[in-house]
């Protein structure tokens, strides 16, 4: 073949192309902004004219054609052929089906190309007639990990939203997903569906937002654009979500109406009124009052509801008293809590690894192990099944293992006083939690940590994790007896705490383990014994041992049992004890 410049007008088409179906206006604009651009990268293929003519006929190009002259080109390349006997008709079928549109892959790494080049991404734009929002979304591939990005470059490529999740995480997030989902031999297909899932952030949206800019700073929140949501609508976002909504509640509390007040939502999203409210649906009377809250979404919703007239005592003539006082029923409206949900749950995971490393290290005299062991097993979390006196299931293997230890091989109570201590401080570790879940011990555990003085184990708290968790009344208190002063900016005073609390050791007063003297008074009362003696003087506690069983005591005469005071677990008396189990 040989090259030749010649008018496009001049062309004459094939009669028996194959593409013969009007193409596609976008394309059509898509290529005639190109060849403006750039030129015709690939000149069109022409064979002679039969029959003697001195004009060429087209047998590949037919579009390039058409575009270079509405572009008013005066002279293409062509590549000239021989003309084939069946008029180019199969030449043409070829080269329509075998033609393949880039991968997103390799045009995102074509525009970064350009870009290296000099080209900027509003005349990548222009040349290629696309959005400049496309060439972004196309750019943001650079965001996805070089080994997904090579698997993609294959052909098999995530939808937009899936794409969308994982161009927003971080690379690490991505490596750590990609590990656990990444093709093998066996199962060479991606599932995509499941990368996007082990990658998904929840999302606040700036077009839910209530605040303006001025908390949005306060909190620092930076919002970053989607750009694979719809071009014609706010489409910025923050994965912060505890920043999120202690802004849309800081809007609440400030943006109160005279008659409101800020409350929490349901399980089901429905806002929690005050007792004895009832909610209005029709339009509300100036006497009602309104409820704000932040649904399932984090938007900020109001209702508005009722409370029942409260009866007002009659003076001596009959007539009600107090008739000005419409509003003496005050609700209180509720602000964010110093420590959030979160926080809390920290405090208890923290809490949990400083009385386990306390049990495990802290001097305790024997006395106290003794009695910490009473309060273990009197903990929320331990349960007991009546009859057979066997620990629930809940725990059952892991507490058996430290009864274990203290058996010789012939099935027989054999221990030492060390390994008592051992086993009763491992069993305390496994009973004794303060952790926000099944497994708290409640007020005991705090009252456990307190006497062994497990406070002395707690880490630093003075941590991004848990300062983002305080409120910024409470975050500007921690800056009490430090160097830092509260900036404008929570994000800032935060981030200064942080950083004086390297040198230091934060411990915030919330998290130390004595417990709420009310808490405790209300758990010794709970629990206090009280015994109604029958008849003969027993109880009915002990009515019902005598009725199960006779117990016999260990030794002939009862004050001569060892105690735990008296050393009944030291070395030399061991001997007595096992006798008296036996």
């Amino acid at each position: 073949m040989e090259i030749k410049l010649v008018d496009p007008r001049s062309l004459v088409e094939n009669p028996d192309r194959a593409r013969r179906s009007k193409s596609n206006p976008q394309s059509d604009a898509l290529l005639l902004a190109t060849i403006k651009a750039v030129g015709i990268v690939q000149p069109p293929v022409v064979a002679p004219q039969s029959g003697g003519g001195n004009g060429f006929v087209i047998d590949a190009g037919h579009r390039r054609v058409k575009q270079a002259i509405a572009a008013g080109l005066e002279e293409i390349a062509v590549l000239v052929g021989e003309a084939a006997e069946d008029g180019g008709a199969m030449r043409s079928m070829v080269e329509n089906i075998a033609r393949e549109n880039l991968n997103p892959v390799d045009q995102w790494r074509a525009i970064e190309r350009l870009v290296a080049l000099g080209w900027t991404e509003e005349a990548i734009a222009m040349a290629l007639s696309l959005p400049v929002r496309q060439i972004r979304k196309l750019r943001l591939l650079a965001n996805v990990l070089p080994a997904m990005l090579d698997h993609m470059a294959k052909g098999d490529m995530p939808n937009e939203n899936q794409l969308r999740t994982i161009a927003s995480a971080s690379l690490e997030e991505q490596r750590q997903v990609w590990k656990a989902h990444k093709p093998s031999k066996a199962d060479p297909q991606v599932s995509w569906w499941s990368v996007a899932q082990g990658l998904t952030r929840t999302r606040m949206y700036a077009r839910d937002a209530s605040f303006g800019e001025d908390l949005a700073q306060a909190y620092g929140i930076a919002w970053v654009e989607d750009l694979f949501a719809p071009a014609d609508e706010d489409s910025r976002y923050t994965t912060d979500v505890e920043a999120f909504l202690g802004a849309q509640q800081e809007w609440m509390t400030n943006n109160l109406p005279k008659k409101g007040v800020v409350v929490e939502a349901g399980q089901w999203g429905e806002p929690k009124l005050p007792p004895k409210a009832e909610r209005v649906y029709g339009k509300p009377a100036k006497s009602d009052h309104t409820a704000m809250y932040l649904d399932r979404d984090g938007k900020v919703q109001s209702v508005a509801f009722r409370m029942p007239e409260t009866k007002k005592p009659k003076d001596k003539n009959g007539a009600s008293a107090g008739d000005a006082g419409a509003d003496d029923n005050i609700i209180v409206s509720k602000t964010r809590p110093d420590v959030t949900r979160k926080g809390i749950e920290m405090i208890g995971d923290l809490r949990t690894d400083a009385l386990h490393e306390a049990l495990s290290r802290a001097p305790i005299e024997d006395d106290t192990l003794m009695a910490l062991l009473v309060l273990a097993f009197a903990g929320q979390n331990v349960t007991v099944a009546s009859g057979a006196r066997n620990i629930s299931n809940y725990g059952a293997a892991s507490l058996g293992e430290h009864a274990a230890h203290l058996f010789d091989q012939d099935g027989k109570l054999e221990f030492d006083t060390d390994t008592l201590r051992i086993a009763v401080r491992s069993l305390l570790i496994d009973v004794l939690s303060c952790r926000e879940n099944r497994s708290d011990s409640g007020v005991v555990a705090r009252v456990a940590g307190d006497a062994i003085g497990a406070d002395n184990f707690m880490p630093n708290m003075g941590t991004e994790d848990f300062l983002s968790c305080l409120s910024r009344p409470a975050l500007e208190a921690s800056c009490a007896d430090t160097s830092v002063l509260p900036r404008q900016k929570v994000k800032d005073t935060r981030t200064a705490l942080v950083e004086h609390f390297k040198e230091d050791h934060f411990v915030h007063p919330s998290a130390l383990f004595a417990p709420d003297p009310a808490k405790l008074g209300a758990w010794l009362k709970k629990h206090e014994a009280v015994e109604q003696p029958d008849d003969d003087g027993m109880s009915a506690d002990q009515d019902e041992l005598e009725g199960d069983a006779t117990i016999e005591p260990a030794h002939d005469d009862v004050d001569e049992a060892p105690s735990v005071h008296d050393g009944a677990c030291e070395d030399d008396d061991a001997d007595g004890f096992r006798e008296a189990a036996e």
